[in-house]
């Protein structure tokens, strides 16, 4: 598959805009500064309502996700070619082609993409995605990280589908983090199976994920070696995705890091060849 980078944005497009720097974002769209304790606590809140309420949580941390990509990209994104991978049922995709992007996603798991895919959405593995090389402007991947046994080779294979110059988001949740152990966090803390145990014991069901299958210890420090160690791609940002302040300075300690980060967002550019 061969993906058309630029040309007209798709109907219904959003117009053009500036974008802000970073620290001057909007999250959400609703005028937060990023990072912001305000911005922090309306996503947190989201995430709470995440098991009730999907649509108004995946829809929010979309719209920022996308502010992001804005700010850290000095423009909008309307007219670009965006490789949305690992995108779930499609929130981050739609948000995208909202404001204008060309956006395409690439989902492993059918189950993931729910009933109601974005049109044209890809059932393709991440190691080895159908698409030529440097076709994206913005490649973009939300919380996979962690779920991925090899992140050097996916953190490749986005970086080769990526245009020299072009933006390359990755975000996940390390495994020292409160959340780390996804839906049976903090007790992963205590370790996996028995955290797991105490799971099915609360819940009556089985976790959704297992350590060393579909959940992996990813951890901060030995990621930021791996992308830093590249001869291909700078490093723009590594920072806290949602940490209130200092969201640069706390992924700067070794050790708190791997703890007080909560979630790593990592922005990179393609260097030219």
């Amino acid at each position: 598959m061969r993906i058309r980078r630029g040309g007209s944005r798709p109907r219904g497009g959003a117009a053009q805009v500036t974008a802000p720097h970073p620290d001057q974002g909007a999250a959400a769209g609703a005028g937060y500064r990023d990072p912001s304790s305000r911005r922090s606590l309306t996503l947190f809140r989201a995430f709470l309502r995440e098991q009730d309420d999907p649509e108004y949580c995946y829809s929010l941390l979309a719209r920022d996700a996308v502010d992001q990509v804005e700010a850290y990209g000095g423009r909008a994104v309307d007219g670009l070619t965006v490789v949305d991978v690992g995108g779930g049922s499609g929130y981050f995709t739609e948000e995208f082609r909202r404001r204008g992007a060309q956006a395409y996603l690439f989902e492993p798991d059918l189950r993931e993409l729910g009933t109601k895919p974005p049109d044209g959405a890809v059932v393709a593995d991440g190691y080895l995605l159908p698409l030529a090389d440097g076709v994206a402007d913005v490649t973009f991947t939300s919380n996979v990280l962690e779920h991925v046994a090899d992140p050097p080779t996916f953190i490749s294979e986005l970086v080769r589908v990526t245009r020299p110059g072009g933006l390359i988001y990755v975000s996940f949740t390390n495994w020292l983090s409160p959340w780390g152990g996804h839906e049976w966090a903090p007790w992963h803390y205590l370790g996996a199976e028995r955290a797991r145990a105490r799971y099915r014991r609360r819940t009556g069901k089985d976790a959704k994920h297992t350590l060393g299958e579909n959940l992996f210890a990813v951890h901060i420090g030995r990621t930021l070696r791996q992308v830093r160690g590249r001869d291909d791609v700078t490093v723009v940002s590594a920072r806290s995705r949602y940490w209130p302040f200092l969201a640069e300075t706390v992924v700067k300690a070794p050790g708190l890091r791997e703890f007080a980060t909560w979630n790593l967002l990592l922005i990179l550019r393609r260097c030219p060849p």
